[in-house]
């Protein structure tokens, strides 16, 4: 199985973008594009990286009534990105008409994008589950569920944190792709996220893909960085 190493472009321009791709030369990435790059330019930089040679996890999380997710991910599927994903917390429902969306908006010839559902944000910690959204029972279970949901809707996978990745490949096989943000160097900062790992960790727990950030793109050296990281990852280290 490819296990892909993502880069999160979280800049706020294009030009940041290319700025920053520039650094990797010829190589090819997989990269992941948010919300905060995308509002600010639009499809064009999708079409722009595309062009490039690089694939696309567009990370918009979509979260809304079923009727409009379908037709979102009906425009969406237009743009040839590799990945698209969605808010598990939507619903059955709301999951298998992104996933009808995306079969409809697909170019005759072409693959559709995988789909996959956000289980909880690696920002997210118990004590937020317990007492600021009310869900009920430990935040594995809860992610457990929610991709036991997924699944059953149709989607190609979740993302997760890499503390639920074991259980998720017991109960749901490890075909069932699990893309794992919170990545750190071991000597980076935490930042804002709490559930997080190292590459090696990441790999020997199993996941499917790692979203690294601002340890490559924040890097003195991002290509250095970049080179590091794969290693770690590909190697299964501490």
């Amino acid at each position: 199985m490819d296990r892909p190493l993502i880069i999160a472009l979280d800049f706020q321009d294009r030009q940041e973008v290319e700025t920053f791709l520039k650094k990797f030369e010829d190589e090819k990435l997989y990269v992941k594009v948010g919300m905060e790059l995308f509002y600010q330019e639009g499809p064009s930089i999708i079409s722009h990286i595309k062009q490039l040679g690089h694939k696309i996890f567009l990370d918009l999380k979509l979260h809304d009534i079923p009727n409009t997710v379908k037709q979102a991910m009906r425009g969406l599927a237009k743009l040839d990105v590799d990945l698209v994903n969605v808010h598990a917390a939507g619903g059955k429902k709301m999951m298998q008409a992104a996933i009808e969306g995306l079969e409809a908006g697909t170019p005759e010839g072409k693959k559709r994008p995988a789909c996959i559902a956000v289980t909880q944000l690696t920002s997210t910690s118990q004590s937020m589950v317990d007492e600021e959204l009310l869900i009920k029972g430990d935040i594995n279970e809860v992610v457990l569920h929610y991709a036991q949901n997924a699944k059953e809707s149709g989607l190609e996978g979740v993302v997760c944190s890499t503390h639920e990745v074991e259980s998720l490949n017991q109960n749901l096989g490890t075909s069932f792709m699990t893309v794992t943000p919170g990545i750190r160097m071991k000597d980076d900062s935490s930042d804002d996220q709490t559930r997080i790992a190292t590459p090696g960790q990441a790999r020997r727990l199993g996941s499917t893909a790692i979203v690294v950030g601002r340890s490559i793109t924040k890097a003195e050296n991002p290509y250095k960085a970049y080179l590091n990281v794969k290693k770690a990852w590909e190697e299964i280290g501490e």
